[in-house]
């Protein structure tokens, strides 16, 4: 599914205009965004909970001169399924 068929099945579901949909659809992904960038945790009930991890440093290779070379540590954005959805898809 592609964010313009959320934003038509939202707008359906909701009764809304496919504009006050694509708003709203917006809004959420934008306040999760900014909640993962200043390093809180958002769960939602019954769905699950996007949270930031630490990647640490580690060696690689390099796939174009096949030399070992050191990744950077980094922030991964993560999602863990809550047990509502898991039953849900497993149905």
């Amino acid at each position: 599914m592609t964010k313009t068929e959320l934003i038509s099945a939202v707008a359906e579901k909701a009764d809304f205009t496919k504009k006050n949909a694509e708003t709203a659809v917006n809004a959420i992904i934008a306040t999760i965004t900014e909640a993962l960038a200043g390093g809180e945790k958002v769960s939602i009930v019954g769905f699950g909970t996007f949270e930031v991890r630490d990647r640490k440093e580690k060696q690689v290779i390099n796939p174009q001169t096949k030399k070992m070379m050191t990744a950077p540590a980094s922030k991964a954005p993560a999602f863990k399924a809550g047990q509502a959805l898991k039953n849900a898809v497993n149905k």
